[in-house]
């Protein structure tokens, strides 16, 4: 049985390149963790805001909305961190979601009132940012031939 407690530099262990092989695939040569995790809280509020910000009751479609893309957007981010080398060309999904959202109390929404309003653009400028990073992070990691 061979002895694999090394006491010192991890660089001397026998399975380093492989250990190392084996995260880069699994990470698919990306930022997951920088970008999946926001995305997936942001999903979160979203879906939630209604009931934060209160407006749950004087804007039915509105909230039901904002739940429906919310679980978007949290799906978006489970799929990023699932299967990132098939979800990142999603990531402009992203920003189209993070623009509609921006849009969405005027169309969506009945005579939407300034909390409202202010709650979508912040979710719909932060969800088109992270769409733009994840978009960024892709491009930046695809290789080129």
């Amino acid at each position: 049985m061979a002895n694999v407690s090394h006491r010192g530099d991890m660089s001397t262990h026998p399975d380093v390149p492989e250990m190392r092989d084996r995260y880069d695939r699994v990470l698919g040569g990306r930022d997951v963790a920088l970008v999946d995790g926001p995305v997936f809280l942001l999903g979160l509020y979203c879906a939630a805001s209604p009931w934060i910000v209160h407006y749950s009751a004087s804007q039915p479609s509105l909230m039901t909305h904002n739940l429906i893309m919310g679980i978007a957007i949290g799906l978006l981010a489970l799929g990023f961190t699932r299967a990132p080398e098939r979800m990142y060309g999603l990531s402009w999904a992203m920003c189209a979601l993070g623009i509609w959202m921006i849009i969405a109390p005027w169309i969506v929404g009945s005579g939407p009132d300034k909390g409202v309003i202010i709650n979508n653009i912040i979710i719909g400028a932060l969800a088109l940012v992270l769409g733009l990073v994840c978009a960024g992070t892709a491009m930046r990691s695809t290789p080129r031939p």
